[in-house]
């Protein structure tokens, strides 16, 4: 992933496809589509000379009980609802259950 920084503004540009994958299911992390978005913020420090060096973030405003990080598969073609934006897709047997507004989006009965 290279990242850019522009003043204030820092911009991640995914360079494969499961980096495209992440930065989306974290974008949908962060941002609520009527709520108010989460913030980073870093944890400890980063030393790049490390071999294994990486650098660490919170996310505020996330409950990690809440917010399941394992991708949940639909068993059959379901249609998912988000109870915060009303949103409704259809999920196919197989395909993950998307999340929306930080949250994974609920299966309706």
């Amino acid at each position: 992933m290279r990242i850019e920084m522009e003043k204030s503004r820092v911009m991640f540009y995914p360079e494969n496809a499961e980096e495209k994958a992440k930065l989306k299911a974290l974008w949908k992390i962060m941002v609520d589509c009527v709520g108010y978005s989460r913030k980073m913020v870093p944890i400890g420090e980063y030393v790049p000379e490390k071999n294994d060096a990486f650098a660490s973030f919170h996310i505020e405003g996330l409950n990690p009980q809440d917010q399941p990080f394992a991708e949940v598969r639909a068993e059959e073609d379901v249609d998912a609802y988000c109870k915060i934006c009303n949103k409704v897709l259809i999920v196919k047997a197989g395909e993950v259950i998307p999340l929306c507004c930080g949250k994974m989006m609920e299966i309706i009965d």
